[in-house]
């Protein structure tokens, strides 16, 4: 137990070291830890942090399997899973006084009477701006607020959560099938 908390301190000290270190102390660090001349392009921060990464991993054991899966398949399909809304969830938006009810539907999202294939396509019929969609009905991976210029969030309530937003004047909110 010891051991592994000094381990820990040495390479969390070493990490830090890293950050003060110019980009030319960064690239020849990197020869010493990956044994080859760093790719040119790479920034002083990605060259600091994938070395601080090695550091770790020679330390603390690299990614399972299942770990390494997962991220060769965010690489081979271009970026992070979309959030999935379950047929039935209801999305509420209040803009401009007037509120706007979205139901997801297996087939795309159905607003007014109509079935749209995004919500940034029903977003930019209900604001006559381009929108992203997903963004308008503040859905965000975390549950992280959004804030533009223009937009203000209610404060987060003591459990995390934000419930309904206030975004130019205008609030939203999530119900899913169970809730409606």
């Amino acid at each position: 137990m010891w051991q592994q908390r000094r381990a820990a301190a040495a390479i969390e000290a070493e990490i830090a070291r890293l950050r003060s270190l110019a980009l030319d102390a960064l690239r020849r660090r990197w020869r010493v830890v990956f044994g080859r001349t760093p790719p040119a392009a790479l920034s002083k921060d990605l060259l600091g942090r994938m070395i601080a990464w090695r550091l770790q991993e020679r330390a603390f054991g690299s990614l399972d399997r299942e770990s390494l899966r997962f991220l060769d398949g965010l690489a081979r399909h271009g970026g992070s899973p979309r959030r999935r809304l379950k047929p039935g969830t209801v999305l509420v938006r209040d803009y401009h006084g007037q509120r706007h009810t979205v139901t997801v539907a297996a087939d795309g999202f159905n607003w007014q009477g109509t079935t749209y294939a995004s919500l940034s396509a029903i977003a930019r019929a209900i604001t006559g701006t381009a929108w992203s969609g997903p963004r308008f009905f503040a859905l965000r991976p975390n549950g992280a607020p959004m804030h533009s210029k223009n937009e203000k969030s209610m404060p987060e309530s003591r459990n995390g959560s934000h419930g309904a937003r206030a975004l130019n004047g205008a609030s939203v909110s999530l119900q899913t099938a169970s809730q409606a």
